[in-house]
């Protein structure tokens, strides 16, 4: 086993020993390592050449912590609003001897009000719906910067409830990467201009009124 695969092991082992949070609700490290981590392998073709990553919802680390081990050269940001989520991945990076890692506990709105198009690339798993996705993770990333989303089956529905106002958001048009068949698929938008300053909008309003129906 590499030492990358062996840490990313480790990990898994760790996921499924947390008693302070529960991180997945997949048990057993084994189990884990099959249908979490190596389900965020393929993303990391997509990571950006040098530079600020941030993971926003990150959870129990994913896909953050998988891209911290595969790309050292990155700096990672997992970034949750749940504090006894964030204490425990705190725990786990530490374990792991992971130094290209921070954690923030913070609303993804909040926290993009002071790091503002800081980062050139923004992912999430398991978030939201592609769309609001979109407006939550685009003030974060600087023009020439990357969006990426993990979606299943109904991504081509999220995407075309939207049209083609993603340029509301300083995107462009998004392309839709298939993996492991046609029920997993990641989603990913250039970042062309700056985002308007009125994202991000107050905490929780981007699933409740969506910005393309403004």
């Amino acid at each position: 086993m590499n030492p990358q695969k062996s840490t990313l092991y480790r990990y898994a082992e760790l996921l499924a020993s947390c008693t302070r949070a529960r991180l997945t609700g997949t048990r057993g490290a084994d189990e884990i390592y099959a249908l979490q981590v190596e389900d965020c392998l393929p993303s990391a073709e997509y990571l950006p050449e040098s530079g600020k990553v941030i993971d926003v919802g990150s959870g129990g680390g994913l896909p953050g912590i998988v891209w911290a081990v595969l790309r050292p050269d990155l700096s990672i940001t997992l970034l949750d609003s749940v504090a006894k989520k964030c204490e425990a991945v705190r725990g786990i990076v530490a374990e792991l001897g992971v130094s290209n890692v921070e954690v923030v506990c913070s609303r993804s709105e909040e926290f993009a009000r002071t790091h503002r198009e800081k980062f050139d690339l923004a992912g999430a798993r398991a978030l939201a719906s592609a769309g609001v996705c979109a407006e939550l993770l685009a003030p974060l990333v600087k023009a020439g910067g990357r969006v990426l989303t993990f979606k299943g089956e109904r991504v081509h529905e999220e995407i075309s409830e939207v049209m083609d106002k993603w340029g509301m958001l300083g995107l462009g048009r998004p392309s839709v990467n298939f993996y492991g068949g046609e029920s997993k698929c990641m989603v990913l938008w250039e970042k062309e201009k700056p985002c308007p300053k009125v994202y991000p909008r107050r905490e929780g309003l981007a699933g409740m009124r969506h910005f393309w129906g403004e």
